[in-house]
């Protein structure tokens, strides 16, 4: 023996189970799964015969079911379960999860009430389990490069952030994500607006107070299709949120005003529409998330961006992957998830108070006490 000793095997990969293989289960969940060291994709479960044979194609290694208890069935042999199926199951397969003995990821939102956020939480922690919510727009590439910019100082103390997903699509496309019916949480409060308000109270901490104003503009509409919300932050930094599918010209991504400068930032992340063509994270030689130089947000002071005043920011790559990555490890050696459910519960506060003060008409304290708009 030369006093050496054998390298440790590399752990077995943790044991991955999708519920849903709809856009957010086939699109982003599934391929970041598998693009993840530590992690395989071992069920997925869809109630349709086309996605099950999509699935099999897509990941010839895993096997699929077609219901949601088939996976939690199999609890012992799982290590991990995601829930991507639609906002109104989310809660009752989550705590059936948790219930099972596994830890639990949830695509955004986790619920439909902070209240029902809260109880998850609760929960998870009295079963010890992982608990957390794909918020994956906090590894986009413009957000990760602001949230640099403000660390480094760049734009002294932020003092507004106006941020925007906004989009033209004049006709609504049906669905559930459309659907009036409040059971279905629909809407793009509660789709676009939670990661909005996500990001907002990442950058700038807690929202003090919430003002918002929704409409229901297109014909043949059901859910709020163009809201727009202002979040005043317990550090004194005010956010302007718009989420719209009615912009017919669209705004900059983002405009941060600081007290030395500020950050103006066009277009989206490329990583969503790389998923949507079927490119995968790992297979792109480093170059997965990486914007173009004339796509760069600029910052200045006393300069329009769109006459080439300041200078051009080079653009952090969009990072995807590092949420599942998170996981893996949180997984293995403990601590806390990427993003929690308390954080999931306080961006759920905000939106309740959202849809509350546009139905009301004035401005919502999240203390509870309340003042005129």
């Amino acid at each position: 023996m030369n006093g050496t000793s054998a390298p440790s095997p590399a752990p077995a990969p943790l044991r991955v189970g999708l519920i849903g293989y709809g856009l957010a289960g086939s699109v982003f969940h599934a391929p970041l799964i598998a693009a993840t060291e530590g992690l395989v994709l071992d069920t997925v479960s869809t109630s349709s015969p086309q996605r099950q044979e999509q699935a099999r194609a897509e990941h010839p290694q895993v096997r699929t079911v077609a219901s949601p208890e088939e996976v939690i069935a199999r609890a012992g042999e799982l290590d991990l379960v995601v829930i991507a199926s639609p906002n109104k199951t989310h809660v009752e397969l989550a705590a059936a999860a948790l219930r099972a003995g596994l830890p639990v990821v949830v695509d955004k939102p986790l619920a439909g009430t902070a209240a029902e956020a809260e109880e998850l939480d609760a929960l998870a922690r009295d079963r010890g389990l992982l608990l957390s919510v794909f918020q994956n727009r906090r590894w986009d590439n413009d957000f990760l490069t602001l949230r640099e910019l403000v660390a480094d100082g760049a734009l002294g103390d932020v003092q507004r952030f106006e941020s925007r997903f906004e989009r033209w699509r004049p006709r609504p496309k049906g669905g559930w994500r459309e659907s009036g019916d409040p059971r279905e949480i629909g809407g793009l409060l509660y789709d676009l607006g939670s990661h909005l308000v996500d990001q907002a109270l990442t950058l700038l901490g807690p929202a003090q107070t919430v003002y918002a104003e929704s409409d229901v503009r297109r014909p043949g509409a059901e859910a709020d299709d163009d809201t727009f919300i202002a979040l005043t932050h317990a550090g004194g930094a005010r956010s302007h949120l718009w989420m719209s599918a009615t912009t017919a010209q669209l705004g900059p991504r983002f405009r941060v005003l600081g007290s030395s400068a500020g950050y103006v930032k066009y277009g989206l992340d490329p990583q969503e529409a790389a998923l949507r063509e079927g490119r995968r994270p790992g297979t792109e030689g480093g170059t997965w998330g990486v914007e173009e130089e004339g796509s760069w947000g600029r910052l200045g002071a006393g300069e329009s961006p769109l006459t080439g005043g300041g200078h051009a920011v080079p653009t952090r790559p969009g990072d995807y992957p590092a949420y599942y990555a998170a996981i893996a490890r949180a997984l293995r050696e403990g601590g806390q998830p990427p993003v929690t459910a308390a954080e999931a519960a306080a961006a759920l506060r905000v939106l309740e108070a959202a849809r509350r003060s546009a139905a009301e008409g004035r401005t919502i304290r999240l203390d509870q006490k309340e003042e005129s708009a």
